[in-house]
Order: C-alpha cells, then sequence, then structure tokens
C-alpha cells in the first residue's frame, strides 16, 4: 500500500498528540524531523545520540554507517526521554513491552503510526512507517526547494524518486504553472 505524506502542519501536531504514549510520541517526533526509514530508528540505542546533537546510525538499508543531526527540539525530547526512563548504552529507545530489551517490530511500529494518524488523530490520509519519512521530505522540500539536498538526506540515487517520494501532487505542479508567467 502507498502511504502519503502529512501535508498539512495542524495535522501533523494532532497526529503527534494523538499517540497514545511517551515512546510512540517520542518515535513519531524523531521520525518527523530525521527522514530516517523506520527500520534505522527502531534500531537506535541510547549510545547513539550524541551530544553534538546527532544520532549515529548503521542503515539498513545501505549498511553505511552516518550521522544524522536532529535539530534541538527534537534532540531535548529524546535526551528527556533517555534519562527520565533510565536508558543508557545498549538499551533501545523504542523497546518493545516484553521485558527483553529488543526494540518493537517494524510490524508494531506500522500499527502505532497507523492508527495514531488514522484513528486516534482522524486524519483522512493512508498512513504507514514510511508516513514520517515522507512528511519530513515533503516539508523539507516545501521550505528549502533543494531537490539534491533532500536526496541526499534521504540517501535517494534519482531526484526523480525524490520528487516521487515526497508525493508533489498534480495540483501543485499546476499551481506552480500558474504562477509562472515570463
Amino acid at each position: 500500500m502507498k502511504v502519503d505524506p502529512i501535508r498539512n502542519k495542524e495535522d501533523i501536531q494532532k497526529f503527534k498528540e494523538a499517540a497514545p504514549n511517551e515512546r510512540d510520541r517520542i518515535m513519531i517526533e524523531v521520525g518527523l524531523n530525521s527522514g530516517l526509514r523506520i527500520s534505522d530508528i527502531l534500531k537506535i540505542q541510547a549510545r547513539d545520540v550524541t551530544d553534538e546533537c546527532h544520532i549515529r546510525i548503521k542503515e539498513k538499508k545501505t549498511d553505511k554507517t552516518r550521522k544524522v543531526k536532529l535539530n534541538s527540539k527534537s534532540k531535548n525530547l529524546v535526551e528527556n526521554y533517555i534519562e527520565k526512563n533510565g536508558l543508557e548504552g545498549e538499551d533501545y529507545l523504542f523497546q518493545s513491552r516484553k521485558g527483553d530489551n529488543k526494540p518493537i517490530s517494524e510490524t508494531q511500529a506500522y500499527r502505532i503510526i497507523r492508527d495514531t494518524a488514522e484513528k486516534k488523530a482522524g486524519l483522512d490520509i493512508n498512513a504507514g512507517t514510511h508516513t514520517l519519512r515522507k512528511t519530513f521530505g515533503y516539508h523539507h522540500y516545501k521550505r528549502y526547494k533543494d531537490v539534491a539536498k533532500l536526496q541526499a538526506i534521504l540517501n535517494h540515487s534519482k531526484p526523480r524518486e525524490t520528487l516521487d517520494y515526497i508525493g508533489i501532487t498534480q495540483e501543485e505542479v499546476d499551481e506552480s504553472m500558474e504562477e509562472m508567467h515570463l
């Protein structure tokens, strides 16, 4: 199923506030503000959150290690969450409730995101794990209009892949053409 970005900023706020608990709210916050894939978000351990506002990850898809900057607001939320929950070292940020220090599964993350967006926040979108990444990409593009930079952030091989991924609609293309007059 193809999932959508959340295009409206008020809906993003509603989505974050509808998260059922702190763990899920922080997972959503990291996804919306990092552009990371859910498979990489779920593997984040306390030790991966560095002092200089970065998260160190080894991407599951590419097997590359990289540092991803979090904005200071998201970084503070993550650090407070780590401290409040006594997480350290190899403790996963988004632990399963089974008590085995393993992260929640991608299937569980999908359920959380879908239910939070569609049922709890009442958003009229097809939501899934890529909704977080696509929302980040969509808003980054709308703000900076820099496909090359966004392509690098999302680790895509072609600009067209990035534009398709973030869901630029025909309506948005038509609007830009209407406003274009030389």
